[in-house]
């Protein structure tokens, strides 16, 4: 199904993941607002996107301020007439533990994931809604928001806070024909380049190798391309019935992640009192506790990073 007249824009689109999902946006017909902080990866992207047969503008600026949401907004329906899709991706890093993590270095995140994510989008809806065709918002998450990462307490507060707007966002869009999702890619980017336990994969892609299937299905990590599609799709009106869902995706692999819901339900008459958690706690309830933190399988020693 054609994008063919569709309007997108996707923040964050430099590089990576965002300029992957700009490029498929593209070569399924839609004209794409491109978007970073830094004015040649910009202009990079936009030439990308022409390059697969698509039309694109640039816009340089920061994420999280309502005048950079207002600007991409002002850009789609001036250069392009519309606007149907929005993909929120910019994002930045700054991890340490929590007794060492700064005012700043929260704020920073949160302000460019979570609030950038609300402006853009509460601008790109005031527009879908006042033209009446509907539209898609398509919001980028992360397995940490799902289910927490050691040195990431912003990072994990902001994609966890993504999550929930968007499905507060599909109750409150269904009338207007305004779909919400998130996605939750997991693929080799500068992001995860550093981290050694990926190393193989991310090598095999930076020579142009075909990853290895290790990775591909048992981890579901792939190429930033393997999550485009996913998105494009979002974006379709192939999936005008899709909203409120959480998916992940990567390499061969594509998740739907649940809605939280209770692990375990007891009742006891009198109510749950202090004496009577610390005596039913072990018994009832411990095994019902739920992990946190992504578990991985340990690498076949062929990908293991070599040892000084």
């Amino acid at each position: 199904m054609s994008l063919a007249g569709k309007v997108a824009i996707v923040t964050g689109s430099g590089r990576g993941l965002g300029l992957s999902y700009a490029q498929e946006l593209a070569r399924r017909g839609a004209s794409v607002v491109v978007n970073d902080v830094d004015a040649e990866a910009a202009a990079d992207a936009v030439a990308a996107v022409e390059a697969v047969g698509g039309r694109a503008v640039p816009v340089v600026a920061p994420v999280g301020p309502t005048e950079t949401a207002t600007e991409l907004v002002n850009a789609a329906v001036d250069r392009f007439g519309r606007l149907d899709v929005l993909v929120t991706n910019a994002g930045v890093l700054r991890d340490t533990v929590l007794w060492k993590m700064s005012d700043d270095d929260f704020d920073t995140v949160v302000t460019v994931h979570l609030r950038g994510t609300f402006t853009t989008a509460r601008e790109a809806v005031r527009h879908m809604r006042q033209a009446g065709e509907g539209g898609r918002i398509i919001c980028i998450g992360s397995p940490t928001g799902q289910r927490g990462n050691f040195g990431q307490t912003n990072y994990a507060a902001a994609k966890a806070g993504i999550v929930g707007m968007v499905r507060t966002w599909a109750l409150e869009l269904a009338r207007a024909g305004i779909t919400a999702n998130a996605v939750v890619p997991v693929a080799a980017t500068a992001m995860t380049a550093t981290v050694p336990y990926f190393a193989a994969a991310v090598r095999a892609e930076a020579n142009g190798e075909p990853m290895p299937q290790f990775f591909r299905q048992q981890l579901g990590f792939g190429t930033a391309d393997d999550a485009a599609g996913l998105v494009a799709f979002l974006s379709s009106d192939a999936a005008a019935a899709v909203t409120g869902q959480v998916i992940g995706v990567g390499g061969d692999r594509l998740q739907i992640w649940t809605h939280p819901e209770a692990a375990l339900t007891a009742h006891r008459e009198g109510g749950w009192t202090y004496d009577a958690l610390c005596q039913e706690w072990p018994s009832t309830f411990a095994a019902a506790a739920q992990s946190v933190g992504e578990r991985f399988p340990d690498l076949p020693g062929e990908f293991r990073p070599a040892t000084s």
